[in-house]
């Protein structure tokens, strides 16, 4: 009786199929992860920029003589005071427990942190005049700089 021998033609297809099958997994595997890390990146650069903008775009709306206001309240530090007009309102914007938050009240009023609507996550919030209706607000996400058109008190 004669043995019938083996090729190892066989052997070989496998493993070249098998190392065409480890290739795409890997390759799967590394587009999702960049992909998850290339959306994470544009999540915080739109938080970024949108905490900016947003607060560029608060205080221009109801820029008009006088309206913007920067002071100091002993319990949350800086504030930003914008009137609404002559109705007495205003809303301020500040800084409490890690987050940069805006408020809607009466002018004189006490400050409502507890109340206030979150705008953004920052440890960070300073304003200063940059120059003559020009005005600086530093955040984590960087300086952002709003331009009167009237000017400020």
């Amino acid at each position: 009786m004669r043995e019938k021998e083996r090729s190892p033609l066989g052997w070989y297809t496998f493993g070249i199929a098998a190392l065409f099958l480890a290739g795409f997994f890997l390759l799967v595997l590394f587009g999702a992860l960049t992909y998850r890390n290339t959306v994470r990146s544009r999540n915080a650069n739109y938080e970024t920029r949108g905490l900016s903008a947003y607060l560029t775009t608060a205080v221009r709306a109801n820029d008009s003589e006088n309206s913007l206001r920067v002071y100091d309240d002993p319990a949350v530090g800086q504030v930003i005071s914008v009137a609404d007009g002559d109705s007495g309102f205003a809303f301020r914007i500040y800084r409490f427990d890690g987050h940069l938050v805006e408020d809607y009240n009466e002018a004189d009023f006490d400050l409502n942190p507890e109340g206030a609507q979150i705008i953004g996550d920052t440890e960070t919030f300073t304003v200063e005049e940059a120059a003559d209706g020009l005005w600086a607000v530093y955040t984590d996400a960087g300086r952002a700089l709003i331009g009167l058109r009237s000017r400020a008190d």
